[in-house]
């Protein structure tokens, strides 16, 4: 996050509107930047949550495997590997 100093003014009306600290920086982060402003609407939020939710399901489906592992070479992808099926093979080997 940017290394803003934040007013007694700020946090006045920050407090006043249920605004947490968290929601700040998050907008700042990742809210549309228009000079002297960050704003984060509806719309955008609602496309950030699609997507996390897109990333949730992909995050569940890895943790099933126990992970995946991608072997590559440069720009080459050689093999990938659920991580949990390399070890269970890894341990049965010693």
């Amino acid at each position: 996050m940017k290394n803003f100093k934040t007013t007694k003014h700020a946090v006045a009306r920050q407090s006043q509107r249920g605004i947490s600290t968290s929601m700040v920086e998050y907008v700042i982060t990742n809210g549309v930047d228009d000079k002297d402003k960050f704003t984060l609407g509806k719309k955008e939020i609602l496309v950030r949550l699609t997507s996390i939710e897109g990333e949730k399901r992909l995050l569940m489906k890895m943790l099933d495997k126990g992970g995946v592992v991608v072997v590559a070479d440069g720009e080459a992808i050689i093999t990938t590997y659920n991580r949990t099926s390399h070890r269970s093979r890894a341990a049965s080997r010693h």
